[in-house]
């Protein structure tokens, strides 16, 4: 079955295009929301993300960390939308878990699919060189993360102002 990454710039539609190609699969949709509400400004996001899912009938499943097994649960349950993957990213760092090795289970797991998965990520590395280094280690790994990911894809998308360009 089709695994998916949609990848681009903050705020630049990538939420609303993955909805809509997970709404397009049969089933029931799962979305998979990898953030967490630290703070006030996160709450507010979440509760906006979640207002615009309200018109359609998700399962909503918060993993912060786990996400391979959540997909290893989720599989064949019906279209998988998993938002973000940068998110999980720093999760896993912030964890001091090895992200490079989360990473590589979790491209492994994406071969055999029984139901669709689409992925959500964030482009972190066309803007300036940060000036740390956690900064920098973090476009780093995003970007090597990206990159593992759209190798196991089947299809990549890329969105600019609400638009999707096709990359693979």
């Amino acid at each position: 079955m089709a695994v998916i990454l949609i990848t681009g710039g903050a705020r630049s539609g990538k939420s609303a295009h993955a909805e809509k190609r997970a709404r397009s699969f049969p089933g029931q949709p799962i979305y998979i929301a990898t953030a967490e509400a630290l703070d006030a400004e996160m709450e507010v996001r979440i509760a906006k993300h979640r207002a615009k899912r309200a018109a359609v009938d998700w399962i909503e499943r918060e993993v912060p960390l786990d996400l391979l097994q959540a997909l290893i649960e989720t599989d064949g349950a019906g279209p998988r939308l998993v938002d973000c993957l940068t998110l999980w990213l720093s999760n896993i760092m912030h964890a001091g878990r090895d992200w490079e090795h989360e990473l590589m289970k979790l491209a492994a797991f994406m071969g055999g699919q029984k139901s669709p998965v689409i992925f959500v990520t964030n482009e972190v590395g066309l803007g300036i060189v940060p000036d740390n280094a956690l900064a920098r280690s973090y476009r780093d790994a995003a970007g090597i993360m990206n990159q593992v990911i759209a190798a196991v894809s089947d299809e990549v998308e890329f969105i600019v102002a609400g638009l999707p360009m096709k990359l693979k």
